[in-house]
């Protein structure tokens, strides 16, 4: 069972920047769509960046702000957020869809994200 650990949320005002990570448990992110999502309250989740051996691709609102990475050598994907604002408060979730298998898919426990103005 892939285990998929998030870090990095916290408080941050208006602004500002912060870095997620999302550590796998076993190397997951080569060959696979990884991707960060978040959900604020009442609301649905919603992709905010995914990676893949083909690049990457960004949501409207995220384009431009935030950068995803992946470091396949230490089995972490990255979300380097910058200009924050408070719409962008949520619990930011990451998430490894196998393309060779579509029934598995991996997330990770999320971590909060709150944006001050």
């Amino acid at each position: 069972q892939v285990q998929l650990v998030e870090s990095g949320g916290g408080l941050v005002q208006a602004g500002g920047s912060l870095r997620l990570s999302c550590r796998a448990s076993e190397t997951i992110f080569s060959g696979n769509v990884a991707g960060w999502y978040r959900q604020a309250p009442g609301k649905q989740r919603e992709m905010v960046a995914v990676i893949s051996d083909y690049g990457q691709n960004y949501a409207r609102a995220s384009k431009g702000r935030f950068t995803i990475s992946a470091d396949n050598a230490k089995n972490t994907m990255y979300l380097q957020m910058d200009r924050l604002n408070p719409e962008d408060t949520a619990v930011y979730y990451c998430n490894v869809q196998y393309l060779i298998d579509s029934t598995r898919s991996y997330w990770g426990q999320g971590t909060q994200v709150t944006v001050s103005s």
